[in-house]
Order: C-alpha cells, then structure tokens, then sequence
C-alpha cells in the first residue's frame, strides 16, 4: 500500500491484485507470510511456521487473498524459509524443549555463521516430519499452488556456500554436500507432488547444483526452477562499470543463457534484494538524481531519456532469452523511485519507505506511466509469441 503503514492481505487483494492481473503477471509469491518477530526481517527469521503473520491480519483474510487471486487467474506461491528460523527462545523453536537443539543440530553447527539463526537437522526423523507438514499445511488449508524455497544454497552444503566459488562436479557432490539436507529437499517436492500435481517449486540457489531441477525419478532433486541469481548482479555491475558504448554483448548472451540443460530457470533483472535499503534498483543506477526531478514526459532531459530507454531494454533483453519464467518485485515495473527500509531504530522506526506509490504509475503526466505501458506490452508479446514457452533463443551473430 502507499501509506505509512502496514498493509493487510484483504487491502492486497482489493487494491494490488487487480494491478497485478491488469499488468499481465500470472502468478505472484507472497513474501514474509510466515510469522516473524522482527518485521524488517523480510520474514526471513521465522518464529512460527504454521502461522501466517497476524501483522497483516488473519488467517481467513490470508485466504480472503489467495481466493481472489484464483479468481482473477493468479497463481499464488508462498515464498517458504525451511532453511533456517529464527533464534528466538520466547517466540519460536530455538529452546522449545529446554534442550537447544529440538529441530536443530547440535553446538556451532547449529548456528548459521551468517544469518544469526538456528539450522534445522535434516536427518532427524521428527524434523523431516514437522517441515513436511508444514508443507501440507500451506497446500491444504490455505490453497497455495507452490513454493519458492529460500536459501537453498545455504541448504545443500555443510558450509552454507559462504565464501566457496562452485565449478567441478566435486565442489558439488563431494564431503561438502549435506546430504541429509538434499534428501530432505527431494523428500519435500515429491509430497508436494502427491498433494498437487500442478504444483510449482522454485528453488533459490546459487551454485548451480545440477539436477536441482529435475525429477527425483532422473535423481534429482525435483525442483521445477531455479532462480538465475546472476543476471541481476551481471546488470549492476554492467551499470556501474561500463558506458552504455562499452557493453560486452558476448558476457551478455553468456550470462543470458548459462543455465543447465533441461532445467528451466527464473529469470529477472532485479528482485527485493536490490530494492532493500543500502541497495540500488536499476531505476535508482539509472536515473540517479533525475528520478526526482526530471520524470515529466515532456522534461527535454537527455540523462531521463536515455534511463527511460536502458529501463525498457533491459527488462526485455532479460525476458526475451533468459529463462523460462520472469520475476518482478512489486513497482519496479514503473522505475518505483525509492528502495524498502523497514521501520527501525536507524530510521527512527519511519514507515516512510515500507511503501509503494502506485499513484505515480498512474500520472499520464510522469515517465513512470510509460514504464507501467512499455511493461505491460512487454508481457502481452511475451504471452502471444510464447517467449517463455520456446526454450533458450538461438544466437546468429554478435558484432
């Protein structure tokens, strides 16, 4: 919502999903649902995974949404953290018996060396059992069509994929391997198979570990996509390093189309991660100052031109040849010119920046709205040309 506050899954539904249908997006991934102590968290430390966050309001409102997102032909995933939870004692699973360790491993390993949460041990039989039906929970009582599983990486190898640069099939199947974690996760998509069928599973990993995405019958993992984490950053450091006369075309298609064989990928040029405070958008690296001064469609000013121009070629270059599927994060179709800060002791717990202006997508008079337009065109000659659909584009020439 556009307000200084919190909004609520039934203003979602109301207000957002209608934008969401209107702009030609057929699926959206509910974020930070599960509830969380901490709201600047994102939702990433996890207290209380069976519960949906009551700061948005109730369960029933949370169905309230997911119902009026079918009903407008939406498919709805929930983004799920089962890769670590939060370390909370009174709110959540860290001491729930008095032990430490209930769902998790025992002393250091126990402990995530970057998130400042608790890791589950995946081999324990009542641990499997307590996150797959967490799993059934979110399918059955809350009609969810998926998952978007977070911090698979962090998942699939003993050191978390903290400073490791992954290349030989060794870096991936060798002593580092969670091997417990992988079963888990094969586990996990095949229940979620037995539940729905036509249910989607992305997986967030950055190492590229092959067979992720392919069925647990090939010896997979059982995943349908995986997120192409790299194009985001390969277009941050392509803005912030080079002139536009200077862009490598061959690291461009390379970063494109490397992705596994059969595996499908998520591709997108900027996700919640580079909307985040201390982070740029690519609105933000392109316009600078100009997203603020200069945004009249008749403001003559070559800087706002050529952003405008960049903003639209990139988003389609990456929804033409990089994937299978194409993600957006909710207002950076129309350039939004700020990034999300969340109420803290930093910003004077300000609600200032945990928002959306929607309304400046709706002023003819703002670039803004021909962002909005040229996204909205983009998806409907993605749909009638079946981009996505026909596999990885061919490459003829680059001069």
């Amino acid at each position: 919502q556009e307000e200084g506050r919190v909004g609520t899954y039934r203003e979602f539904a109301d207000h957002i999903l209608p934008r969401i249908a209107a702009d030609g997006y057929n699926c959206v991934q509910l974020m930070a649902v599960l509830e969380h102590p901490y709201y600047g968290s994102f939702g990433y430390h996890v207290a209380n995974f069976f519960a949906p966050s009551s700061r948005f309001g109730t369960p029933e409102d949370l169905k309230y949404l997911v119902n009026a997102a079918h009903q407008l032909g939406i498919v709805v995933l929930l983004d799920l953290v089962h890769s670590h939870a939060v370390k909370n004692e009174a709110e959540g699973l860290a001491d729930f018996d008095g032990s430490g360790n209930l769902y998790f491993h025992k002393g250091e390993r126990g402990n995530h060396p970057g998130w400042d949460s608790k890791l589950f041990d995946y081999g324990r039989t009542e641990v499997q059992q307590f996150l797959l039906s967490n799993l059934r929970y979110w399918l059955e009582e809350f009609h969810f069509d998926g998952f978007r599983f977070d911090g698979v990486t962090s998942m699939l190898y003993h050191h978390h994929g903290e400073g490791h640069a992954f290349g030989g099939y060794d870096s991936y199947f060798g002593p580092d391997a969670d091997d417990d974690a992988i079963l888990y996760l094969m586990l996990a998509t095949t229940l979620v198979r037995e539940i729905k069928k036509s249910a989607l599973l992305i997986a967030e990993d950055m190492s590229g570990l092959p067979g992720l995405c392919r069925p647990v019958a090939e010896g997979g993992v059982g995943f349908d996509y995986r997120l192409a984490m790299g194009l985001p950053d390969f277009w941050i450091k392509t803005l912030k390093h080079q002139r536009d006369e200077d862009w490598d075309l061959g690291q461009l298609w390379h970063q494109l189309v490397n992705r596994r064989a059969g595996e499908k990928t998520v591709a997108y040029a900027e996700s919640h991660d580079q909307a985040l405070v201390g982070d740029k958008t690519l609105a933000q690296w392109l316009y600078g100052d100009a997203i603020y001064q200069h945004m009249h469609v008749l403001d003559g000013d070559g800087g706002a031109a050529r952003a405008t121009a960049l903003h639209k070629l990139i988003r389609l270059i990456t929804l033409s040849a990089g994937g299978e599927a194409y993600l957006n994060f909710m207002g950076n179709e129309f350039g939004h010119p700020e990034w999300i800060d969340f109420p803290r002791a930093g910003n004077n717990w300000s609600y200032h920046y945990a928002r959306r202006q929607w309304s400046l997508a709706d002023n003819p008079d703002l670039r803004f709205s021909q962002l909005l337009a040229f996204d909205q065109a983009m998806l409907k000659l993605a749909r009638e040309r079946q981009l996505l659909i026909k596999g990885p584009a061919t490459l003829l020439n680059i001069d």
